[in-house]
């Protein structure tokens, strides 16, 4: 069970080639109906799930994904450092999934519309750019909106943007409250914000490097960073379903799409940056400049720095007998603020 682009044929075929495994393609639109795929049938019919990190903690409380082996994966040793044992998918020590690649939450603005360039997320709740603003539709803005609590108003005790209390989850949704009446748009595929950066329809937003690349290809005037509250991200990582019929081809897989070469056409054609520190290169005479572009030779200290995706569980973290906001209620919280968007 995959996002729809990254089971092509271009890699698909060879490894079935290789291999003589078959590839049946499941594809979810959304975290939630993939989540909700894997609880109804999807730990007994499928072998694999390329989960994101806000669901992908979920996974595993419920028990529908199992442990890993990653010294079956032999590119592992060439991971970055910062993907081989990420809170996102990897409890107590176990890993239960298997990094595919990554991107982060950059704010990506108009830098002949909007000027000074921001240095701060303050930006896409400033009545000033009222109407101009774009940001993802997805339930996750509510820890960028954490993220910019945790220094804006330090009182609130945020420690981490994926384990709020309700008090600390009540002032995140409320800022998103009042931004909603600057939003323009709240964009559902990245596509969507591309257009809209193009017609002048917004000037600043939430955006991934692919974003960026594909506006200065074609020639429009923008540029993305990372405000001084820092940022999120997200990645997709492979997971093993509970009750996998094919646990050898499952494994061959994510051998296969582990390596270099794979990683490098993932990366160019879906447009997030590969784990394996090795595709660097082979993306760039795939497309000239894709691994920059796409961060993808950014060091240990740029990815150390991003809070990547991580469902929010009841319990909070750290020790702490603090209650926390879960996924569900982020989701309905979400689904309440971005109705009529």
């Amino acid at each position: 069970m995959a996002w729809d682009g990254l089971l092509e044929a271009q890699w698909v075929k060879p490894f079935e080639k290789q291999t003589g495994c078959k590839v049946k393609k499941t594809f979810a639109d959304s975290s939630n109906q993939m989540a909700a795929l894997m609880r109804q049938t999807g730990k007994d019919q499928e072998d694999l799930v390329s989960a994101s990190g806000d669901i992908a903690r979920m996974l595993i409380a419920r028990r529908l994904v199992t442990a890993l082996n990653v010294e079956l994966v032999p590119a592992w040793q060439d991971f970055g450092a910062t993907f081989k044992s990420m809170p996102t998918d990897t409890v107590h020590g176990v890993h239960y999934g298997v990094p595919l690649h990554w991107t982060p939450d950059v704010l990506l603005v108009n830098t002949r519309q909007v000027k000074p360039e921001p240095i701060s997320w303050g930006a896409i709740y400033d009545r000033r750019h009222a109407g101009k603003i774009t940001v993802p539709n997805n339930p996750m803005q509510i820890a960028d909106a954490a993220l910019y609590l945790m220094r804006a108003k330090p009182a609130l005790g945020i420690k981490d943007p994926y384990e709020l209390t309700k008090a600390q989850f009540n002032a995140a949704v409320g800022l998103l409250a009042k931004q909603k009446a600057l939003v323009e748009r709240y964009w559902n595929y990245p596509a969507d914000e591309v257009s809209d950066f193009k017609n002048g329809r917004v000037t600043l937003g939430v955006a991934w490097p692919w974003q960026t690349l594909t506006l200065q290809a074609a020639k429009v005037p923008v540029a993305d960073g990372v405000p001084q509250e820092g940022i999120t991200g997200w990645t997709d990582t492979w997971m093993l379903a509970v009750k996998a019929k094919h646990p050898n081809c499952a494994y061959r897989w994510l051998q296969y799409v582990s390596t270099p070469e794979v990683q490098a056409q993932i990366a160019v054609s879906y447009g997030a940056a590969p784990v394996n520190t090795k595709a660097c290169p082979l993306m760039n005479r795939l497309q000239r400049g894709s691994c920059a572009g796409l961060h993808a030779n950014a060091p240990s200290t740029y990815t150390d720095r991003i809070r990547f995706w991580r469902t929010p569980l009841p319990a909070c973290g750290n020790g702490s007998k603090a209650r926390c906001i879960a996924l569900a209620e982020w989701q309905t919280a979400w689904a309440r603020l971005s109705a009529g968007r």
